[in-house]
């Protein structure tokens, strides 16, 4: 659900008061959800962090905020931003609620892309105002992060009372809320983690190939090829699907794996994985023929070491295209 109202727009009425904001965990989200939060005017007042790197972001982002203990930081704020691990989130709450430092009209906002408001029943019976706000945003711990917040989804889940504050509160971000249902977190959270972590994953392994191919700038390489790639997939979908595994060129693709085993062998089992989740979805599209199939996906059955291991399928080597188009 995109919001129809911009951070500009958003009527007085449905904008609320103007908060004092504190922050537990000083990681790489919170200073600049806080940091955001101050240039819509409100205020942060207290921070917690424990590492080193912590109080570098807190003071980086949140000047003059002072750097206090998590309980603190919940008797001086009328907003408190929970920005910890998934993990360590159930315990924090539970922690928080038994020892009473969550005041009753409290708003408990926390991060998780995992959980939505549930995991904050301990505070809410405590009476605090439950909120899931989780930014589908990568995060270097920056002022930069305050800027991509612009534009960026947030995945929201709140009691309906609460609904209204917390799609403005995003907004005020610069955020576009998408309502999110309680059941629906885990899988909301597992498709963007399947997007975007892997996503640094594969990128990372292709640079370390690259460079042992002697490419002395991988990155200048990947940038505008990986773009365009992007920019295709979320446009068409699968109708971006390219390259020999969509041709159903076996001969490349089992050359591909003969050169990872000798190179990268811990690289293997990536690419065959992704190599097949891309056959099955190229046949399911109509992109790959049947008739081009079988061969492919006997060298990814047998991980390469049988068919095509001269890296050609008899009709064009492994850097050329066939029939079809690239």
């Amino acid at each position: 659900m995109n919001a129809s109202v911009s951070r500009e727009s958003l009527d007085a009425r449905d904008r609320p008061a103007r908060l004092t904001v504190g922050v537990v965990g000083a990681g790489r989200v919170g200073p600049a959800l806080a940091a955001s939060l101050a240039l819509a005017g409100h205020r942060p007042v207290a921070v917690s962090g424990v590492s080193d790197a912590s109080v570098r972001r807190a003071a980086a982002l949140l000047p003059d905020v002072p750097l206090v203990t998590p309980a603190e930081v919940l008797a001086r704020a009328e907003l408190v931003l929970l920005t910890v691990p998934d993990d360590a989130l159930p315990g924090l709450v539970e922690g928080l609620a038994e020892t009473g430092a969550v005041r009753p009209g409290q708003l408990l906002v926390h991060t998780s892309g995992r959980y939505g408001t549930r995991v904050l029943d301990p505070a809410r019976r405590a009476g605090a105002l439950p909120l899931a706000l989780h930014p589908a945003m990568t995060f270097t711990g920056t002022s930069v992060d305050v800027q991509r917040l612009a534009g960026c989804s947030f995945g929201v889940t709140a009691p309906e009372e609460l609904r209204l504050a917390a799609e403005a509160l995003v907004i005020e971000m610069g955020g576009e809320p998408e309502w999110i249902d309680e059941e629906s977190r885990p899988l909301y959270h597992a498709a963007l983690a399947l997007g975007a972590n892997h996503l640094v994953t594969l990128v990372a392994q292709s640079m370390d190939l690259l460079r042992r191919a002697g490419v002395g700038a991988p990155d200048r390489m990947l940038g505008p090829l990986l773009g365009a790639a992007l920019d295709n997939a979320l446009r068409s979908g699968d109708a971006a699907l390219t390259g020999p595994v969509a041709r159903g060129d076996a001969g490349t693709v089992s050359a591909h794996i003969r050169e990872l085993r000798a190179h990268a062998p811990q690289t293997v089992p990536g690419y065959l994985a992704l190599a097949r989740a891309t056959a099955d979805r190229a046949l399911d599209h109509g992109l790959l023929k049947p008739e081009s199939a079988e061969a492919l996906l006997g060298v990814l059955s047998d991980g390469g070491t049988a068919n095509g291991t001269n890296g050609t399928n008899g009709t064009h080597g492994p850097g050329e295209s066939g029939p079809g188009e690239k």
